[in-house]
């Protein structure tokens, strides 16, 4: 039987490992492989679920597999991808849309407005991380046109339509996610569980042919994809900061793309209450007071943080959605200053009466805990930092590595170092709106505030993007109130973080648009534009 790939490095690295003690990897120790043939290590997690847009697959935008209806291009603004033209009603509650007569799915079966409608209602019916609880029904009024009927009106419907690739109607079953049939630049052809996938370009694709024949996409963890690159033996390989500050490899370029892939830490707002509905834990007597929160936002240095815990490699992070068009400037502040933090703290009656180095206010120790998932080494030395500065002006964190299920029964009454980012605005609605309080991980500090809620619903139901994103620069902080440090700071943004790629010098991976969180593979968003130098 024909060796995988991913077999062929590893007996290449192991070979490495061992003739390298004496006289290091040579060229002899490389797979060698076509000019259209990449291979790639690292660049993506295999999907539990499989490659199934209905239940999640792709829904931060990197469709190489199937077609979305929109998409982002790399200014991050609204184009056509399956769609030739799409329109929204009056009142905001119908979205249609008209689809390119041209879109075949890699079995050469052409794509209609009934695959969309069943895309869609699939979709809405199964676990799908994307939010359609906006959609009421999903009518073809033609061949190749659709109305989207929501149950109210939804501005950012739009960017959902970037989410989720259409699966062909007649073609899908329980299975469909182990061989996907899409209708995107390229087509699945092989999957060795837990090793690799090959993938190959789709003959029917509608746009323009992808140079490369043959992509081979290993699952890597970071040091094995390092160590496949050192070897010799891949193409593009991600890059862990930590290797990415002081290592470079002969033949490869370093590359830094910018991400709104942000951490930052979210505060209980409520004093200690009643436990959910599942009996879990609410409310924080010292993160509940703004003076605790304030403190610790200007106070640390976000440029320290990227410098020593991102190797430079990422940018201060001020808000849920920096870079982004609704992304409201006026929040960015100067941090690093721990004098104003001291001071805020002393004006609101956070004082150290007893000397021992933890200030106090009406009885209660300026203590709390600060919640990360073990396994991500990035948030725990991020954790550490924050603890470190917070131990300087008074306040004592106390850091608990967990796992996700825990971190999911204390987070409505502990801080969490959490990480999001993502191309919709209703990322902005599902993490402070005062109605998605306790909601899974949406809102799980139970902010609220009723000014902003009339923001964000105005924002929801505008009928233009512009409209939209006016609102939702307003709930940030309209210059009296908002999310942001300005206003409640009801979170800690801490830095936004690069994704950072080997890739061979002669290979070029096009205009990379601004990256969200590290799901769905962000890299291979234009693949079918990548080509040779």
């Amino acid at each position: 039987m024909k060796r995988t790939i991913a077999k062929k490095i590893a007996w290449a690295l192991l070979l490495c490992m061992l003739t390298g003690l004496f006289s290091g990897c040579t060229d002899s120790s490389k797979y060698q492989r076509s000019p259209t043939e990449l291979v790639l290590a690292g660049v993506g997690d295999e999907p539990e679920a499989g490659f199934d847009p209905t239940t999640g697959w792709g829904a931060y935008g990197t469709s190489f597999l199937h077609s979305t209806l929109l998409r982002y291009d790399e200014t991050l603004t609204l184009v056509n991808d399956a769609a030739e033209g799409w329109q929204v009603s009056g009142d905001g509650r119908t979205y249609s849309v008209q689809l390119r007569r041209d879109v075949k799915f890699s079995d050469g079966k052409g794509m209609t407005a009934h695959d969309v409608k069943f895309t869609y209602e699939t979709a809405k019916k199964s676990s799908s991380s994307v939010d359609l609880t906006m959609l009421d029904s999903v009518e073809v009024t033609s061949a190749y046109s659709v109305d989207f009927h929501l149950n109210t009106p939804s501005s950012v419907f739009a960017s959902v339509l970037t989410t989720i690739g259409i699966v062909p109607m007649n073609g899908y079953d329980e299975t469909y996610g182990q061989h996907p049939v899409g209708s995107g630049p390229y087509k699945l052809i092989q999957w060795d569980k837990g090793q690799q996938i090959v993938l190959v370009p789709n003959e029917y694709y509608y746009g323009d042919k992808p140079y490369y024949t043959r992509l081979t996409v290993l699952f890597l963890s970071e040091s094995a994809a390092f160590a496949a690159a050192k070897a010799g033996t891949v193409d593009v390989a991600i890059a862990a900061t930590a290797v990415a500050r002081n290592q470079k490899i002969d033949g490869m370029q370093l590359i830094n793309i910018k991400s709104c892939d942000n951490r930052g830490i979210s505060f209980p707002m409520q004093k200690v209450s009643a436990p959910d509905k599942d009996g879990n834990p609410v409310g924080n007597d010292v993160t509940c007071d703004p003076a605790i929160r304030k403190a610790l936002n200007v106070g640390i240095s976000r440029e320290e943080l990227v410098k020593g815990i991102l190797a430079g490699n990422g940018s201060p992070a001020y808000s849920l959605c920096d870079s982004l068009p609704w992304f409201n400037e006026e929040t960015v502040f100067a941090d690093n200053d721990p004098g104003l933090a001291k001071q805020i703290l002393e004006e609101a009656g956070w004082v150290d009466a007893n000397g021992d180095g933890v200030r106090e206010k009406n009885g209660v120790s300026a203590t709390f805990k600060l919640y990360y998932p073990a396994d991500d080494s990035v948030r725990q030395s991020l954790a550490v930092a924050v603890a470190d500065f917070a131990k300087t002006i008074g306040i004592v964190i106390e850091l608990h590595g967990a796992s996700w299920n825990e971190i999911e029964r204390v987070m409505h009454a502990e801080a969490v170092m959490f990480g999001f980012g993502n191309y919709t605005p209703l990322e902005v609605y599902n993490i402070y709106d005062s109605a998605m309080s306790g909601d899974s991980y949406n809102n799980p500090n139970y902010y609220q505030n009723p000014t902003v809620d009339g923001y964000l619903k105005q924002a929801m139901e505008a009928t233009s993007q512009e409209e939209a994103y006016e609102y939702w620069k307003k709930a940030q902080f309209d210059g009296t109130t908002g999310f942001a440090y300005q206003g409640d700071a009801a979170w800690m943004w801490l830095v936004n973080a690069d994704h950072v790629y080997y890739v061979r010098d002669g290979v070029d991976i096009g205009t990379q648009r601004l990256h969200p969180h590290g799901h769905d593979w962000p890299l291979l968003w234009n693949v079918a534009d990548w080509k040779a130098k």
